[in-house]
């Protein structure tokens, strides 16, 4: 297995606010899936905050976390997005997209200001947000006689499997989901113990 089955992400959407030096950090999270979400969220938040000097982010997308972007937008080289990817790695995190706008103040803040204000930034929307652990989940189809509805139902209890799609007619069909690292045992109680072969599905 090359990643874990858990991966972590926001529950929802927040923002917070930190100021240095007269700079104004507001730092938005959001839970992404695609690659139009991030393109959505950033042109709406360049679209509201139209007179800001830099819009930073940050993202990260998959379960084992592939595909990940940052941008500086005008900033020195690793001071802003490259600080806003450091933190949702941090945290563990993926399948989620930090905007910090910054509005100018008037005073420099250097390199290391600005590394740790954009640090701090993304820290500050982080803390707010609801983080959740999910699992990956492979599915699985499986075909039965009515007779053995009990018996099934018993496998699907005992191993809190997530039934997708039952049919309980004359030719029983039931489509579950179950988190990856278990699928082969619980394919093997339904083979050893009620002669039914599980068609895997994804």
């Amino acid at each position: 297995m090359l990643f874990s089955d858990k991966y972590k992400e926001i529950q929802s959407s927040h923002e917070a606010r930190y100021i240095k030096r007269s700079s104004l950090f507001i730092s938005l999270s959001f839970r992404v899936y695609s690659l139009e979400n991030i393109k959505k969220h950033l042109f709406d938040v360049k679209k509201k905050y139209k007179k800001a000097t830099h819009y930073c982010y940050a993202y990260i997308l998959n379960a084992d976390k592939s595909f990940f972007k940052y941008d500086d937008d005008g900033e020195p080289s690793s001071t802003a997005g490259k600080q806003i990817l450091n933190q949702l790695y941090s945290y563990d995190l993926t399948n989620i997209l930090v905007i910090v706008v910054r509005y100018y103040g008037g005073k420099k803040l250097g390199i290391t200001g600005l590394i740790k204000s954009y640090k701090k930034a993304t820290i500050e929307v982080l803390i707010k947000s609801e983080i959740v652990t999910k699992y990956i989940k492979e599915n699985f189809q499986i075909e039965f006689t009515y007779s053995q509805i009990n018996n099934i139902m018993n496998v699907v209890k005992k191993n809190d499997l997530e039934i997708i799609e039952s049919n309980f007619d004359l030719n029983c069909k039931l489509i579950f989901a179950v988190v990856r690292s278990n699928s082969e045992k619980v394919c093997n109680e339904f083979i050893t113990k009620l002669n039914i072969v599980p068609k895997y599905l994804n």
